[in-house]
């Protein structure tokens, strides 16, 4: 392979090579001159960087004898053909076989640079998908995490050298930044891992609800309590707790949550059996707890016992360079739930995912990732991209199918919140789920190892 190599020139008039070299000089592109097919092809692999621009008329190997071999080493490589007026016919062929262009002779120079700067930059698009791709299926093994920035890097670092350990954590985090990913793998990299992984949204339920949640009661314990339940503090024993958003926990509740971080102890309502647990707790903050105890929001004593380990997930402003490896992988797990192919991309969402603020962070990253696999959003086209024209109903079902997607995503594949956002019945909604072929259990957190 020839590295940095923009443009390779095959043509047997030595004249015609050493002008167009000067024009790919001129024009700041690296440009390599040979004369002949063979000689293109000890060059040429499939990790050639630039494109290839051959005349079709050369003794021994023909261009479109190279242009076929060259398809078969790498069908993505663009391949521009020079033709003489008779060989046009011939030309027009070989674009619907692929070719990118053909170029009838004589042509000014800066007509061949025009065609050269759009196949390299298509190229280019193609090698960087080609390297994200890539990169996602070295990850493969577990995707929770990707990303190549120092930041993540020293998160994952950090992860595995505290897994096996029974350090209780807490995890500081934006919204939407992946602070629940975390947590749960945090929980796969453990010991801990083969025992239940047991989430609970501090914000999420009323007051009177959550020391139910996590405690538990026995029957009788109060109005309404007509059978046993395990709360999930006990349920977690074993594996790992995991606490979301626990600046909304009341102050009463804190008061017991620190008694049994303290003792590794639970006591159902409505008994004084008292239960010996093995647990971690993973505790998750989109704002910083020390400027909530400062205000006496929070309690002082409960914060410093979860700041053992302080975990900061970063956000995607703060790590540009993730990015477009997220997207690729988001892209490809939407258009594999949504039962389509994964759509060709250009320019465009190049620019968006590279612009774009990303205040919802990964979360707001995933929607704008099955947005282009249903074609929805305005950027995913590639200049150029063939791509079916859907009809109305088609469109109405992709958008119908996103804005579904979209809030069982929001609502971790909560059925009954996701329905009520949406203003559908229950049945109505579980109807559109079969109709779309949409699985609400693949967007749950994970609840186990």
């Amino acid at each position: 392979m020839a590295g940095g190599l923009d443009v390779l020139f095959v043509d047997d008039d030595a004249i015609l090579r050493e002008a167009n070299l000067q024009s790919f000089a001129l024009a700041g592109l690296h440009g390599m001159a040979v004369p002949s097919a063979e000689r293109a092809l000890e060059v040429v692999d499939d990790t050639f960087p630039g494109i290839v621009v051959t005349d079709i008329r050369m003794p021994g190997m023909n261009g479109l004898s190279l242009f076929r071999r060259l398809r078969q080493i790498d069908a993505d490589l663009p391949v521009i053909l020079i033709t003489g007026h008779g060989d046009i016919p011939m030309a027009v062929g070989a674009i619907q076989e692929g070719a990118y262009d053909f170029l009838p002779k004589p042509f000014p120079a800066e007509t061949l640079m025009n065609a050269v700067r759009h196949a390299l930059e298509k190229r280019r698009l193609v090698l960087e998908n080609r390297r994200l791709a890539r990169a996602v299926a070295e990850a493969a093994g577990d995707t929770s995490l990707l990303g190549t920035s120092p930041a993540m890097e020293r998160l994952r670092q950090t992860l595995r050298s505290i897994a096996n350990t029974d350090v209780d954590v807490l995890i500081e985090g934006e919204t939407g930044s992946g602070k629940d990913v975390v947590a749960s793998a945090l929980h796969r990299w453990s010991r801990r891992a083969h025992h239940p992984f047991v989430a609970l949204n501090c914000g999420a339920l009323p007051e009177t609800v959550i020391e139910s949640e996590l405690f538990g009661h026995e029957v009788g314990a109060f109005t309404g309590a007509q059978k046993r339940r395990i709360g999930r503090i006990e349920h977690a024993d074993g594996g790992t707790l995991f606490l979301d958003e626990i600046e909304a926990m009341s102050p009463a509740v804190q008061v017991k949550l620190l008694r049994v971080l303290e003792s590794r102890e639970v006591a159902p309502l409505g008994t004084n059996e008292v239960r010996r647990l093995d647990l971690r707790i993973a505790a998750a903050t989109k704002v910083p707890l020390i400027e909530l105890v400062r205000r006496g929001a929070f309690r002082e004593d409960l914060y410093y016992r979860l700041h053992v380990v302080t975990l900061r997930v970063p956000p995607l402003r703060e790590r540009p360079a993730d990015i477009p490896l997220l997207f690729v992988h988001f892209l490809e797990r939407a258009a594999k739930r949504f039962g389509r192919p994964v759509p060709q991309t250009g320019e465009a969402v190049r620019q968006h995912l590279a612009t774009h603020g990303w205040p919802g962070n990964v979360r707001e990253l995933t929607h704008y990732a099955e947005r282009v696999a249903l074609g929805l959003a305005e950027d995913a086209a590639a200049p150029g991209a063939s791509l079916p024209e859907a009809s109305l109903p088609e469109r109405v079902d992709a958008y119908e199918a996103a804005l579904i997607t979209e809030a069982l995503s929001t609502h971790d594949g909560d059925v009954r919140a996701a329905a009520e956002a949406l203003g559908l019945p229950r049945k109505t909604f579980y109807d559109k789920l079969r109709r779309h072929n949409i699985d609400q259990q693949a967007f749950r957190p994970p609840r186990g190892g």
